[in-house]
């Protein structure tokens, strides 16, 4: 059952109104130690972050994790909860550190420990970003951080404490969770890069690997076993899918922060060429390609179901 939360605790002299920061659709009973989250496909739009713009609704859509959130939800169904941002990444991004801001976006000073100098905030994709995926700048002017902080406090903060507690939760009942983290990427490589602030020049283009249906990230073998990662990437091969492993995406914050193998808390991003089911000029899903990537996304997910961690604790702690 899909549930719309309130937020109980505001931040003092922030205005925050409704949607929640988050849905989430819960299976009747949680079968599987996994649980899946969607922190880039928020589909609400603040009339506010629209009137600041200098950019039309399309442009600011271009970050977006088309339907990705619809992509996955055979979680549920399977036994596994699925977690779903409301809000566009263009807003406040959940893959992010809280306070990963750039400075230079505000009239006002940022609070002392905001993270000023990471190489997403120098790209301009903090965790209020400056720039959409196709490098273009949102803002008409700089803004008050005063007045944006409630997209933290009572968007980003809520948001990561229900997946913690999610995570919690499920550790408690398996002795082991993970987190797959669920996201879409550009089918244009070029792109991709520039999303991620990077530059290509024309030999680097005319050299270009090849562009893969989907790319784990694991940060590299850190944020979970590599039997996940493997058994990922076998179940999607024998689908037919083109696979690749931490480029150009090895997981951000999320899979940073609450991969732990060695706690029994492991952590996998999973991106999604957006060419395998939707028009990207159009923004809209690509029928009948969008079901049959559901559907082979509920094989996955039901492959996983099979797959036990319980030991690679165990192993990591050795």
């Amino acid at each position: 059952m899909s549930t719309h939360l309130t937020p109980r605790k505001f931040k003092a002299g922030t205005a925050f109104f409704p949607p929640a920061p988050y849905d989430e659709v819960l299976p009747r009973v949680q079968t599987m130690p996994f649980v899946f989250a969607s922190p880039h496909s928020g589909r609400h739009y603040p009339e506010r972050l629209l009137r600041l713009s200098r950019l039309d609704f399309d442009d600011l859509r271009r970050s977006e994790d088309f339907f990705v959130d619809l992509l996955f939800d055979q979680a549920p169904g399977a036994g596994a909860p699925l977690l779903k941002a409301t809000y566009p990444r263009v807003y406040v991004d959940l893959n992010r550190e809280p306070y990963e801001l750039d400075p230079g976006m505000f009239e006002d000073r940022l609070p002392p420990y905001a993270v000023k100098d990471s190489e997403r905030v120098y790209s301009g994709f903090g965790a209020i970003p400056r720039v959409v995926a196709v490098d273009l700048d949102i803002y008409k002017t700089k803004l008050l951080f005063s007045r944006e902080q409630n997209r933290i406090e009572n968007i980003h903060k809520p948001y990561h404490r229900r997946l913690r507690d999610l995570l919690e939760k499920t550790t408690a009942l398996f002795g082991w969770a993970v987190l797959v983290d669920c996201h879409s990427m550009p089918s244009n490589r070029s792109a991709s890069m520039v999303s991620l602030g990077r530059r290509f020049t024309n030999r680097q283009r005319q050299k270009e690997p090849f562009n893969p249906d989907i790319v784990l990230g694991d940060r590299h073998g850190i944020s979970c076993s590599p039997l996940l990662s493997a058994f990922i990437e076998e179940a999607f091969t024998s689908l037919g899918y083109s696979v690749a492993r931490n480029s150009p995406y090895a997981g951000g914050y999320c899979t940073v922060n609450y991969g732990k193998p060695s706690k029994g808390i492991h952590a996998i991003q999973i991106e999604i060429n957006r060419a395998l089911y939707m028009n990207e000029a159009l923004l809209k899903p690509d029928m009948p390609s969008f079901e049959k990537l559901q559907d082979d996304l509920g094989f996955v997910i039901g492959r996983l179901a099979s797959l036990n961690l319980g030991t690679s604790r165990k192993l990591a702690a050795e």
